[in-house]
């Protein structure tokens, strides 16, 4: 997968946590709003908030969608909060190979 492929399915896929996605569409997408929203620091606050509220829910999903492809729920999207250690295994997670879906019934329709 592309990097505007990637970006592209996110922003299509706007507010889909059903699924799955694969480590590329999610570091690609991860990569996209990191290189947008660092310069736009340096340019306006008011744009930084804007591009952040436009990105979190897209961001949200794909890493909903990228942990039901390694085997986990969404709900593991929330280890992130605990500060400090929460990112970095967050991190962990989403790092993780794909899992075969027939391994998971819970994510065996997505």
């Amino acid at each position: 997968m592309t990097f505007l492929e990637a970006v592209g399915r996110c922003f299509r896929k706007y507010a889909d946590f059903s699924g799955r996605a694969s480590k590329a569409e999610y570091w690609w997408f991860f990569l996209f709003v990191n290189a947008v929203c660092w310069p736009a620091m340096e340019l306006d606050r008011q744009l930084v908030v804007i591009l952040f509220w436009a990105t979190i829910l897209p961001h949200m999903a794909v890493a909903v969608r990228r942990l039901h492809d390694t085997g986990r729920s969404g709900w593991f999207l929330l280890v992130g909060s605990i500060p400090f250690v929460g990112w970095i295994a967050l991190a962990f997670l989403l790092l993780q190979d794909s899992k075969d879906p027939s391994d998971h019934d819970d994510f065996a329709a997505a």
